[in-house]
């Protein structure tokens, strides 16, 4: 089975169709980037698959769980799944350190010492394990992304989804977030990634979906979708973003 099931959903916003029947599987291990125009349905998708959007129809399984399902523990599904925004989303009176390490301490009640040592192992993941005190306003808005992705690996995810990581990103910023991602993608790490990056999504992605009008329009490996797109609007859209 794979770890991300997508079953025919649907979502609707009151009047607003926004997902229309999408349908897709991702296994453990795969890179799938979401490309398409704002207002195609990806943010929403990703959302829907950690449950902070429920579905209006169709179904989501994610590591065997349904995420729909009224006996799920979404608290304990989201220590599986984790979420990275375009705002960073720090505590701002917490030091990189302790945003890092709060969510383990509150669920898992590590120790003091225990919590220390797992914040200097994820910063240092993501190229921070310098900036173990720092505070978040001590911080670039790249290094303030990289910490929240060490936030997210704390509670080692299955499944890691990226939302447009990198466009609150001022440019010179952008390449430092891009390049822990493709360490994480190296390290085996299953992720779904919202980008509007393409030279990204070529480099790492293993299957790109385009998503228009609440559909999956077209779908395929990098080097297809890129080298030879098959619909009109995709190819629209490459000549936009390139």
């Amino acid at each position: 089975m794979p770890l991300v099931l997508i079953d025919s959903v649907e979502k609707h916003f009151g009047d607003n169709h926004v997902l229309r029947g999408v349908s897709t599987e991702v296994a453990k291990g795969d890179i799938v980037a979401l490309v398409g125009r704002s207002g195609s349905g990806k943010s929403t998708l990703l959302r829907c698959v950690n449950g902070l959007e429920t579905i209006s129809g169709g179904r989501i399984v994610v590591d065997g769980v349904d995420v729909q399902s009224p006996d799920t523990d979404l608290a304990l599904l989201r220590r599986r799944v984790g979420m990275v925004f375009q705002s960073f989303n720090l505590f701002p009176h917490l030091s990189a350190a302790a945003n890092v390490t709060l969510a383990p301490v509150l669920t898992k009640k590590i120790a003091k010492d225990e919590a220390r040592d797992l914040a200097s192992r994820m910063l240092e993941r993501v190229g921070l394990g310098h900036k173990l005190d720092a505070m978040p306003s001590q911080l670039s808005g790249g290094q303030q992304q990289r910490v929240a992705i060490a936030r997210a690996l704390a509670m080692s995810p299955q499944l890691m989804l990226f939302d447009e990581a990198t466009s609150a990103l001022d440019p010179e910023l952008v390449g430092e977030v891009l390049r822990v991602m493709e360490d994480l993608a190296r390290d085996g790490m299953t992720m779904m990634v919202v980008t509007h990056e393409m030279a990204f999504a070529r480099r790492v992605a293993s299957e790109v979906l385009f998503m228009n009008q609440g559909r999956i329009w077209e779908r395929g490996t990098p080097e297809r979708m890129f080298g030879s797109p098959q619909t009109p609007e995709f190819q629209q859209f490459v000549q936009s973003v390139v």
